[in-house]
């Protein structure tokens, strides 16, 4: 970069711009202008301000409490426990309910268990053997029921047999049923119990009516927020399940309760909601598909020795959860939504800019009206001398001399000289009277040589 160069980038840094109103009378812009600001005020008012409720102040540190209880009973007549009426202690896990409880629906027994040694179950891959060799002494079983003493038992003449173990003994050996056990829990009514609080409005409130004549008949509907009561058969087919096939294989079920409150309206507008679906692989039948789990009772016969039932449940884990949000109106989102309002209106007046003097055939002529360069007087007058004497020059020599009246100048309001561009005003006069004598003389030429001709 040359001197000049440089000289011009450093005259460059005491440049000032200043805005510069242009109307453009152009039909298509000024349509794409309107409709932007229309989709503009639209989005603001209809998405912002009716949907999002972006003018209220909102919390979302919902604080909850969840209470739960299941109440039903159901009679089962089998082998391994004979005639047995279950109720809420019996199949309920649990007891005190929670946001978390499990219900029974199927199960498997291995009753009388005694600590003692017997076979390994056929079907765990670590207790087959052939010899004794192949069970060595206090090894676990892995993913068995106990430790090895050793000894490889066979049946029979058999080539193959597993490993004795020091286990709970008989160890487990039944199928899994293919019917429910409690075919009666779909009839089992779920109550859920809500406390909810607000700690930034203080604002409380639950989602049940308290009343009790009321909580004795009613169940759940759509209709019917404030009955917190559900039919357990209803929650799995809310949920998109069948009773059959969960209450075999046992499942997972999220009952959700939303809370969306709307403050600026009376607290009974502030109603819960209740959604439901299953969270384990249903889909596709699988090993991570039901959910069961062990458990045990423990007794001591007349001898004073240990032994229990041992208990394969299936069944349906149900998981409360709770979620919701309040607003409140608040005058800092507003003006804030609001600005963010009038940045977008800045937005689309740019683009429109984008459009006029980049995009359409007239973009050359719009660009230099937009864009205007001033220079200081001082050093213009040789340039605007030379312009005007253009202009007259381009004038026909009959045209009245109001034309030239028509220069971008006039008086303010003040009595001060206004110019336009680079044009001072105190060398606009003596420029424009030289001019009208040079187009008067080129006048009077012509009429001499027409005069000549005739």
């Amino acid at each position: 970069m040359g001197q000049v160069g440089w000289k011009a980038l450093c005259l460059s840094l005491f440049d000032y711009k200043t805005e510069k109103y242009v109307v453009a009378k152009n039909k298509k812009v000024g349509l794409l202008y309107r409709l932007l600001q229309l989709c503009v005020l639209l989005y603001l008012l209809v998405w912002v301000f009716l949907v999002k409720k972006s003018y209220q102040d909102t919390d979302t540190s919902l604080q909850s409490a969840v209470v739960t209880k299941v109440k039903g009973v159901a009679y089962t007549n089998t082998s391994e426990l004979g005639e047995r009426l279950w109720d809420v202690a019996d199949y309920v896990i649990p007891s005190q309910g929670e946001n978390v409880f499990f219900v029974i629906t199927n199960l498997i027994v291995t009753a009388n268990q005694r600590q003692g040694t017997c076979a390994e179950h056929q079907g765990v891959p670590d207790g087959a053997c052939s010899q004794d060799s192949d069970c060595h002494a206090g090894e676990s079983v892995a993913a068995g029921n106990g430790v090895k003493t050793g000894r490889c038992l066979r049946a029979g003449n058999s080539t193959r047999g597993t490993c004795e173990i020091f286990a709970w003994c008989p160890v487990e050996t039944q199928p899994r049923p293919t019917e429910p056990l409690l075919k009666e829990a779909e009839d089992f009514t779920i109550y859920i119990k809500n406390f909810i609080r607000f700690p930034k409005f203080n604002f409380s409130k639950a989602n049940v009516l308290e009343n009790k004549d009321f909580l004795k008949s009613c169940r759940f509907s759509p209709k019917n927020l404030y009955c917190p009561i559900f039919r357990l058969g209803s929650v799995v087919r809310w949920a998109g399940s069948s009773f059959q096939d969960i209450a075999v294989e046992g499942g997972v079920i999220a009952i959700h309760i939303e809370w969306n409150c709307d403050l600026d309206k009376a607290p009974a507008e502030c109603k819960p909601h209740y959604y439901f679906n299953r969270l384990d692989n249903n889909q596709a039948k699988s090993v991570s598909s039901g959910y069961n789990f062990r458990f045990a009772r423990y007794y001591r016969d007349s001898a004073g020795v240990e032994f229990r039932n041992l208990m394969k449940a299936y069944g349906i884990r149900f998981d409360v959860i709770v979620n919701g949000k309040a607003g409140k109106f608040s005058i800092i989102p507003t003006i804030i939504n609001v600005g963010s309002g009038v940045a977008l209106m800045g937005a689309g007046a740019f683009f429109c800019d984008l459009v006029l003097i980049y995009i359409i055939k007239k973009r050359e002529f719009y660009r230099d009206k937009k864009y205007e360069e001033v220079r200081s007087c001082g050093g213009t007058r040789g340039r605007e001398d030379s312009t005007l004497t253009a202009e007259a020059e381009m004038m026909e020599p009959g045209q009245p001399e109001e034309l030239l009246e028509e220069q971008p100048q006039a008086r303010s309001s003040s009595g001060h000289w206004k110019g336009n561009g680079g044009v001072c005003p105190q060398f606009l006069q003596t420029t424009r009277t030289g001019i009208l004598e040079n187009v008067k003389g080129r006048g009077e030429q012509l009429q001499t040589l027409q005069t000549v001709e005739t």
